[in-house]
């Protein structure tokens, strides 16, 4: 009968539930003294978290990111301009919520990539749809989309993510076609969705760096409205890590 009542679990998708029930058979000593609403409560949280789980696994597998990277190992001990107040805010993914954005520039190796990809771990875990892309790649899957008529549905997919993450901005000139589509993307999620930008310029720069003065205005309204911003400063944490890395193999 429990063999049945197992497979009857897992085979209405409450695998956590069948675990949990499992657990409690070959646990009798630990389990048996509690009244069967509690172990049936305990079922149902097992459940629950086991569902939290896997959807927070599902939710950082489809954003893609391009580095591993977790809230608790970001270094603030090198003097680079970041305020741990303000990550502290941000780790609360409140400005997601809200569809803000945030603009975070500094030169190469400043850690840019890292804490994007930290803040958006930390968006997956709180049950945010999350995806990354260099600008390059998000350029070619456009273009891509375009030539095998997908097009209209990658936008729409793009639109629907809690927070879009652009890496690379503004690196190379952007064609008028990429104008155009990054017009669309951003249209699509003006007060709708989060957008993180990275670049190694300072907005300053942005403007000259579209190359089309209407829809540099266009495109940088809707990004730097009501937008965070971070502005790493100093040298290439590569370096310094290499450095201190050198250092230790000395000694």
């Amino acid at each position: 009968m429990i063999e049945n009542t197992l497979h009857q679990l897992r085979q209405l998708k409450l695998s956590g539930m069948a675990s949990a029930l499992q657990t409690q058979l070959e646990q009798p000593g630990t389990y048996e003294r509690l009244a069967f609403a509690e172990r049936l409560q305990l079922l149902v949280d097992y459940e629950d978290q086991d569902r939290q789980q896997r959807k927070q696994a599902r939710l950082t597998r489809a954003a893609q990111f391009k580095l591993k990277a977790h809230a608790k190992d970001i270094d603030y001990q090198h003097s680079r301009g970041l305020q741990p107040s303000q990550m502290a805010s941000l780790l609360l993914c409140d400005w997601i919520k809200k569809a803000q954005n945030l603009l975070l520039t500094g030169p190469c190796g400043s850690g840019k990539t890292y804490i994007a990809c930290a803040l958006g771990s930390q968006a997956c875990l709180k049950g945010y749809s999350v995806k990354y892309y260099r600008l390059p790649r998000l350029i070619l899957a456009l273009t891509q989309a375009k030539a095998d008529g997908s097009y209209p549905k990658l936008l729409k997919a793009i639109a629907g993510l809690d927070l879009l993450i652009i890496d690379d901005w503004g690196l190379e000139p952007l064609t008028a076609a990429t104008r155009n589509d990054l017009m669309e993307i951003m249209d699509d999620r003006y007060q709708q969705s989060a957008t993180l930008m990275i670049s190694q310029l300072p907005t300053e720069q942005w403007y000259q760096a579209i190359g089309d003065n209407t829809l540099a205005d266009a495109i940088l309204d809707r990004l730097m409205h009501n937008s965070h911003r971070i502005n790493l400063k100093g040298e290439s944490m590569r370096k310094k890590l290499n450095a201190l890395t050198q250092v230790e193999h000395l000694e």
